[in-house]
C-alpha cells in the first residue's frame, strides 16, 4: 500500500486523532522530533516537513556539534515517512498518534548518510544485491526502580527484601513475581499490542527489579529495529504512568548484573531458505563466514556496542558481557552463540551491547560484520566449549579505546559510512569530555 494510503487508511480507522508525534532517531537512538496537528499531517507525506540535519547527531543531552555546524550552516534535510510505523500512542492525554520518519538530504533526492536508520538500511541494500535477507529479533533487558531516589540521586529497587534493601536476586523466571508485578506488566502488554508491537515473551532476569522482553523475529532488520525503539518507549512510558521508572541503562548498580540487548540473526535466500542451515548441527559455511565476520569486527564496533561510560561498567567477569571476540554452539558465556533446536531455525545471537545501545546503528554494525566476513569468505577460529568468561579483555576495554577503534576503523567507513563515522565520534567525544571534566563524590571520598 503506498504511503498516502496509508496514511488514509490510518486517519479512516482513527478519525479521533488530534495529534501525531514525528520521531526522528538520533545517533544514540533517541527519538527528537515534532507535534504536528491532524491537519498539518499532509505536510509530511508531501515532501515538506523539514528539520535540522544536525538534528541526527545530538548527543546524549540534546547538544549540537558545533564543528557540524560550522560546516554546514545548520541547514535543513526533507524527512521521510513511514507511514508502516503509524500507530496510536495509548498513554497520551490526547487522542495521539505517532510515526517515524528518517532523514533525507537537504535536496530530498536521498538518504543523509548521519541517519542512523538510513544506514542500517544501506546495510541492508547491500545483502540484498547478494540475494540475501536478513532476519532479526531482538532481545531486551530493563530495571524497574521506583520514582523516587534516595538522598544521594541513586535510584532505587522496586524489588526489595522484608528490611527494604535490594532483593538478593530477580528470581529468574520467576511466575509468582511477574504475578507480583502483573498491573504494570499488563498494561505494557496492552499498549504494545495497540501498537503493533510483535512481543513474544516476558520474564523476570537475573538481577532485582530486572525484566526481559522479547520480540518475534523479522523479515525486515528496519522493521525490527523500529519495532525495539518503540517497545523501549512504550515501556517507559507505560511504567511512568504506574508510578515507575524503567531503565534500560547498561549498569545502575554496581554490584549487580547490567542490561544486556541480543540480537538475534540469520539469512534468508531469494527462495525464503535460511542460507545458514545446512541440515547439520554444525550449520554451514556461510555461517562459519559471517561467525568470523563478526568476530573480526567487534573491536572496531564496540562503540556502537557500549556508546557511553556507563556501558563499560558492564563489561566486568560475571556480568554475562562478553570480554573478548569468540563463539559457542549453546554457549551463553561467549560473544556469539549459535542456539540450539531445529536446524532450519539456525541463527547467530550476538551477546555484546547493552540496552542502552542505539538498535539501529547496533544491528547495522552486527550485519556489516557479518557481510563483511562473507565478502571476504573469512574462516572462524574453533568454536569454544565451557565457560569463556574468565579470560583476559581483548575487546576495548575502555570508552576511549572503543571510540579511538571506531573513528580509525577502515571497516566503519566502508560498511555505516564516512559521515556517520566521524558524527558519531564526535559526539562521543563530547559527551566524554563532559565527564572527563567532573569531579565525582568518590574523589571527594577519597582525595578532599
Amino acid at each position: 500500500m503506498p504511503p498516502i494510503s496509508q496514511l488514509d487508511q490510518f486517519l479512516e480507522d482513527n478519525s479521533d486523532i488530534e495529534i501525531f508525534e514525528i520521531l526522528l532517531h538520533d545517533l544514540n537512538g533517541t527519538q527528537r522530533g515534532k507535534w504536528l496537528p491532524k491537519d498539518k499531517i499532509q505536510k509530511v507525506f508531501n515532501g515538506g516537513f523539514k528539520m535540522p540535519l544536525s538534528s541526527c547527531s545530538l548527543d546524549c543531552w540534546g547538544r549540537d556539534q558545533e564543528e557540524l555546524i560550522a560546516a554546514s550552516g545548520d541547514t535543513d534535510g526533507i524527512c521521510v515517512p513511514h507511514a508502516e510505523t503509524l500507530a496510536r500512542v495509548p498513554w497520551a492525554e490526547k487522542a495521539t498518534a505517532q510515526m517515524i520518519v528518517s532523514m533525507g538530504n537537504e535536496s530530498g533526492d536521498g538518504p543523509y548518510g548521519g541517519d542512523c536508520r538510513s544506514v542500517l538500511k544501506s546495510v541492508v541494500d547491500r545483502f540484498g544485491q547478494l540475494g540475501l535477507t536478513p532476519v532479526v529479533a531482538s532481545e531486551m533487558e530493563f530495571h524497574l526502580l521506583t520514582l523516587e531516589r534516595d538522598k544521594f540521586g541513586i535510584p532505587q529497587h522496586s524489588q526489595t527484601a522484608i528490611d527494604g534493601s535490594p532483593a538478593i536476586g530477580g528470581q529468574t523466571y520467576g511466575i509468582d513475581t511477574m504475578r507480583d508485578a502483573a498491573p504494570l506488566m499488563n498494561a505494557i502488554i496492552e499498549a504494545t499490542k495497540l501498537q503493533n508491537l510483535p512481543v513474544d515473551t516476558l520474564i523476570t532476569e537475573f538481577g532485582p527489579s530486572q525484566f526481559e522482553i522479547n520480540l518475534y523475529h523479522q523479515d525486515c532488520a528496519v522493521r525490527a529495529c523500529d519495532q525495539g525503539s518503540m517497545l523501549k518507549r512504550a515501556i517507559r512510558s507505560v511504567a511512568h504512568q504506574h508510578g515507575k521508572v524503567a531503565s534500560f541503562m547498561a549498569k545502575p548498580f554496581a554490584e549487580q548484573v547490567g542490561n544486556g540487548m541480543h540480537i538475534h540473526f540469520s539469512l534468508l535466500d531469494e527462495k525464503g531458505n535460511n542460507v545458514f542451515d545446512n541440515s547439520t548441527p554444525e550449520g554451514s559455511e556461510l555461517l562459519n563466514y559471517a561467525v568470523a565476520g563478526c568476530l573480526e569486527t567487534m573491536a572496531d564496533s564496540m562503540a556502537v556496542f557500549a556508546p557511553n561510560i556507563n556501558s563499560f561498567r558492564r563489561m566486568v567477569p560475571g556480568c554475562y558481557a562478553p570480554l573478548s571476540p569468540n563463539w559457542g554452539y549453546e554457549n551463553r558465556t561467549t560473544a556469539l552463540r549459535i542456539p540450539g533446536g531445529d536446524n532450519r531455525a539456525m541463527r547467530i545471537e550476538h551477546r555484546v551491547a547493552g540496552a542502552d545501545a542505539n538498535p539501529y546503528l547496533t544491528v547495522a554494525a552486527i550485519l556489516a560484520g557479518a557481510l563483511y566476513g562473507i565478502e571476504k569468505k573469512l574462516k572462524a577460529p574453533p568454536a569454544v566449549v565451557g565457560d569463556a568468561g574468565d579470560v583476559e579483555p581483548t575487546l576495548p576495554h575502555f570508552w576511549n579505546d572503543a571510540i579511538l577503534a571506531f573513528e580509525r576503523s577502515k571497516f566503519i567507513e566502508e560498511y555505516l559510512g564516512s559521515e556517520l563515522r566521524t558524527n558519531y565520534a564526535r559526539c562521543k567525544r563530547q559527551e566524554k569530555q563532559e565527564f572527563d571534566s567532573r569531579v565525582t563524590l568518590l574523589e571527594y571520598d577519597a582525595y578532599l
